[in-house]
């Protein structure tokens, strides 16, 4: 059995999306194991094909060189072969110095001595899941993987029994977006929707977004919220999610989430686009303007992938009302 260490995103989002490679190298019979920052391990707990999660002490920002070349030591021997997803030349500096015979990445920045098999960086955006798949050398219907995550019942039921929940009795919204406020439905829009919901809402995100969440749990009201930004595990996250009535989100990390658990969903989209980074998930509504020919006048700024709106009014989110985000929550 070919032994494989994946070297893996440092976004939840975009380790969601690399399960479908992660699957097919397992069905052919490799033993993988990820390397992963400990914020994005918890993903690769959650899919049951990887046998090992090696958590990184990285940070970022910086080559960390020392760091990477004791890491490397460390597993040096191990591996038969690598498979580097980001495209930084930092990332592909382990897998070198652990002296992997066979390291499987793009060409990404200039690693052509690092790199044993590179495939040409994509002049477009393509779907992020094809993107990564293509890494395994196979070129079938790679556009229909869409991810899978997995959770066992006792991480499960152990989430919802510490905040005394039962499954399906609430909603979840992850009202943040690393990117930037470009992509964030504003927080009034989220407290209304709340205060319109036959169940309170889970307010779910990391420490950074918990100001945002105690604005949309106030104007929302006693009892419509709960903020539980910074406050849970990503493994409790993801049980919650994975339990919920529905999902409502921005394009974010969480919003793969949920769709790798199949959960409902509605994901709003704003400054990027779902042609690029979709839910993959036969039970997500999205929302995007400019895919509305009713929207007028038309918004052809969008997408402008921008962390701000350029432009100041950043009307792709402002105009999506939370009656469409209900409406949408019913089909």
């Amino acid at each position: 059995m070919t032994r494989s260490l994946i070297i893996a995103p440092q976004w939840i989002g975009d380790a969601v999306m690399t399960e479908p490679l992660l699957r097919r190298l397992r069905a052919r019979g490799e033993k993988l194991a990820v390397g992963a920052l400990p914020w994005v391990a918890p993903v690769y707990r959650a899919m049951p094909q990887v046998d090992e999660v090696i958590e990184f002490p990285f940070q970022h920002g910086g080559l960390q060189f020392k760091a990477r070349r004791a890491i490397a030591k460390q597993v040096e021997g191990r591996f038969d072969a690598a498979y580097v997803l980001p495209n930084s030349l930092k990332s592909s500096l382990l897998p070198f110095l652990a002296g992997i015979p066979k390291r499987v990445g793009y060409l990404g920045e200039a690693r052509v001595g690092l790199l044993t098999h590179r495939l040409k960086n994509p002049k477009n955006k393509p779907p992020m899941v094809a993107f990564y798949s293509a890494l395994s050398g196979e070129r079938e219907a790679l556009d229909q993987d869409r991810p899978r995550l997995q959770l066992d019942a006792a991480t499960a039921d152990g989430a919802l029994a510490r905040l005394g929940l039962q499954a399906r009795g609430y909603y979840v919204f992850a009202p943040g977006a690393e990117y930037g406020p470009a992509k964030r439905w504003p927080a009034g829009h989220f407290a209304e929707l709340a205060r319109s919901l036959d169940a309170p809402a889970l307010l779910l995100g990391s420490g950074k977004e918990a100001p945002l969440c105690d604005e949309i749990a106030g104007a929302a009201g006693e009892g419509k919220c709960l903020n539980l930004a910074g406050k849970t595990s990503l493994m409790d996250a993801f049980a919650l999610i994975a339990q919920a009535k529905a999902v409502v989100s921005n394009d974010s990390g969480l919003m793969h989430v949920a769709a790798a658990f199949g959960v409902p969903q509605v994901a709003v989209f704003g400054s990027s686009s779902p042609l690029h980074t979709p839910p993959l998930n036969d039970n997500a509504r999205v929302l995007w303007l400019k895919d509305d020919p009713a929207y007028q006048p038309p918004l052809d700024c969008a997408p402008c992938f921008e962390r701000e709106c350029p432009l100041g009014h950043t009307r792709c989110l402002v105009d999506i009302t939370p009656q469409a985000v209900v409406a949408a929550l019913k089909t």
